[in-house]
């Protein structure tokens, strides 16, 4: 991890690297610039025009923005919101969460594409002169030195190069090269289910939103994404085909023509263009994770976001939370960096702030896992949402969580 063997074609001096430049990782890289300290941010990809399927910004995060004078400049983006979610069942419609309720200026989910949302923070945090961004730079190895993280070597434009910092960030997502280069192995466990993402076409006239819908053992989710991608002209449904754990396999055997098929039993209006669906290579599969490191740090090094914590698509947390870990980051490590030392209680608890959120999500999520798409998928019984989710006593618990977890997060200045 630290035997450079390499010719390197030069060295930069930095306070804070951070590896990673997701939702996580930009976020923290725009809040410490802005705080004056400097920072270089690496990006594995020459560019953010990728397929996410994170296109959710819940409320806590679009409070976040509002802090920092952001919210209006991107909500001029294209994008759709979503106040309430519903279930579409053989039973009728079923109210499960409703954001409208909630107190707060953005009582809804924001609907964005994730590349949009990359390339505006990227894009605000370059006009700071101490913030540095280097997209095409593929991290191989981390310097320790005294049994300190001292930085990291990449390899990119033209060579090796080196990156040294008094702290360094793994932001780099569920699969985090930082994680493997460090040593840490992640508490997993398997949600019963996986995701098969497709996108067809959004005809105008059709409900915006965010919606579902379940029935003979199936279950999709339906995210109206506004002027998509950064190379897309139109309006799509960004498609979550729910599937049980370990059934892709099959359902691949059985053919493209069954999915199609199976996809309009559900959704009827989508039968003038599951066609559309015409290979595997249109599907993207997800095998469903759900996992979280037992520590988030060592001396100078920081995990955050899907790097420390993988969430379950359920809810469309992810980018919260990881946004959330990043704000708390700045709120601790501000001041550290910028006397230019640090303590390693400084991480912890970082950490500490963050873990107890992040476990208490995944729990909400195993069990809606459990209770709700576990019994939408089974075909031997007929669906209904256990009864103590419809106590009217319980309603706003749901919408609350999942739009800002245990608290609302804000930034300390």
């Amino acid at each position: 991890m630290t035997n450079n063997t390499h010719e390197i074609i030069d060295v930069q001096q930095t306070t804070c690297c951070i590896v990673g430049g997701g939702p996580a990782g930009v976020v923290l890289g725009l809040l410490l610039a802005r705080q004056g300290i400097s920072v270089t941010l690496l990006e594995l990809h020459q560019d953010f025009d990728r397929d996410f399927r994170g296109d959710t910004i819940h409320p806590s995060v679009m409070e976040i923005m509002a802090q920092i004078g952001l919210a209006d400049r991107l909500l001029e983006l294209p994008h759709s919101k979503a106040r309430t979610l519903k279930l579409n069942s053989t039973n009728g419609d079923i109210a499960l969460t409703d954001f409208s309720r909630l107190k707060t200026a953005y009582p809804y989910i924001t609907i964005l594409p994730q590349a949009k949302f990359l390339d505006f923070i990227a894009t605000e945090a370059q006009q700071y002169p101490n913030f540095n961004l280097i997209m095409g730079a593929n991290v191989q190895e981390i310097i320790k030195e005294d049994g300190v993280v001292r930085g990291v070597r990449y390899r990119g434009h033209g060579g090796w190069h080196e990156v040294r910092a008094l702290l360094t960030v793994g932001a780099d997502g569920r699969f985090s090269r930082m994680r493997q280069l460090a040593g840490f192995e992640p508490i997993k466990t398997s949600p019963p289910m996986d995701v098969m993402w497709f996108r067809l076409p959004r005809k105008s006239e059709e409900p915006n939103g965010l919606s579902g819908r379940v029935g003979n053992g199936k279950m999709v989710v339906l995210l109206d994404v506004a002027a998509a991608r950064l190379r897309q002209r139109s309006d799509f449904w960004q498609v979550a085909y729910m599937i049980s754990k370990g059934a892709f396999a099959q359902l691949r055997t059985a053919g493209i023509d069954f999915l199609r098929k199976s996809l309009v039993e559900l959704v009827p209006e989508f039968s003038d263009r599951s066609h559309l669906l015409e290979d595997w290579s249109n599907i993207a599969f997800l095998s469903v994770e759900s996992s979280r490191l037992p520590k988030w740090y060592l001396p100078g090094l920081l995990f955050i976001g899907d790097a420390a914590h993988v969430m379950s698509p359920v809810a469309g947390v992810g980018i919260n939370y990881a946004i959330q870990d990043a704000v708390v980051a700045t709120n601790i490590l501000s001041e550290p960096l910028k006397r230019g030392s640090w303590h390693l209680w400084d991480l912890a608890e970082v950490q500490r702030q963050r873990e107890f959120p992040t476990r208490v999500i995944q729990w909400f999520q195993e069990l809606a896992q459990k209770r709700i798409i576990a019994r939408a998928l089974n075909q031997n019984q007929q669906f209904t949402i256990p009864a103590f989710l419809q106590l009217p006593v319980l309603r706003d618990i749901p919408p609350r969580l999942i739009a800002f977890g245990i608290s609302p997060v804000r930034l300390n200045s």
